[in-house]
């Protein structure tokens, strides 16, 4: 890629994990140029009430493709089935190849301490591979980076064993609308499992418009928790945009990883560069 495009790799547990806690910023990028993947390390096969197997993974990775096509990014869907990720040698070689074939500046990705095993194993696998990635014989089959990337954190509400901390706070108030239609893709999750595990499947509209709008106006805990992150660390939004940000309403925040490139004051300006 140009030297003056970003190359920005989010990798979640599962397809729509991208979507929610990084949709919005991944729209900024595509937007200016830069080139944006979201990787999605399992295969979503665990994701429903109803469906299962090759149906249900078909399923997903088309609105895994659908979705970023609203943003205007790639999607890659893995084959490792959903609920059975494991920190594995194998994995992290992967995922390591994986990343040196993209060339990220920055990488994304969950924190350690989550509820669900994908995403914390996930966390793990991505930073087993940094630092990794720049060892010319780890995986010497696939040319290593010239440096480290950056390796940051999605936002999350968990506190123990330490809360998630903020680096970089990004007004998302221009793109939330896509990042709602994005969302919207993922119609098995956001219609039909997330509402069910919630036992609030009979509230869901069956006519699409009306759906959204239920979707939009936070029918969903997961989608209500959206607008929770701008008043949750305004003072990053406000330290970021001045005065301008105590307005922000939407807002997507992430944390560096020790374990990647340090993320400087400059750094941060040339990765975030919103």
């Amino acid at each position: 890629m140009a030297t003056d495009t970003l190359g920005v790799l989010v990798v979640g547990a599962h397809p729509d994990d991208c979507d929610l806690k990084a949709g919005g910023v991944a729209c900024k990028y595509a937007d200016d140029g830069h080139d944006v993947l979201f990787l999605s390390m399992t295969d979503g096969s665990a994701g429903h009430h109803e469906l299962d197997g090759e149906e249900l993974v078909r399923r997903r990775r088309e609105e895994g493709i659908a979705s970023a096509a609203v943003a205007g990014i790639e999607f890659e869907l893995s084959d490792v089935p959903d609920g059975k990720l494991q920190p594995s040698l194998e994995n992290r070689e992967r995922l390591i190849e994986r990343i040196r074939e993209f060339g990220p500046d920055l990488v994304i990705t969950h924190r350690p301490n989550d509820y669900h095993p994908d995403h914390r194993y996930t966390a793990q696998l991505v930073r087993d591979a940094a630092y990794m990635v720049a060892v010319p014989n780890v995986c010497p089959e696939t040319a290593a980076l010239e440096s480290n990337p950056v390796f940051a954190y999605m936002s999350d509400t968990f506190d123990r064993p330490n809360p998630f901390s903020p680096d970089v706070v990004v007004d998302i108030d221009d793109t939330v609308e896509r990042k709602f239609e994005m969302l919207d893709c993922h119609d098995s999750q956001m219609y039909e499992w997330l509402p069910y595990v919630e036992g609030t499947i009979d509230e869901v509209p069956d006519d699409p418009d009306e759906r959204f709008r239920w979707l939009r106006n936070g029918g969903l805990p997961h989608v209500r928790a959206l607008s929770d992150v701008a008043g949750r660390y305004r003072d990053g939004l406000v330290e970021r945009y001045g005065p301008d940000g105590t307005d922000v309403q939407y807002a997507e925040a992430f944390e560096a990883s020790e374990y990647g490139k340090p993320l400087t004051e400059d750094e941060a300006a040339r990765l975030f560069p919103f």
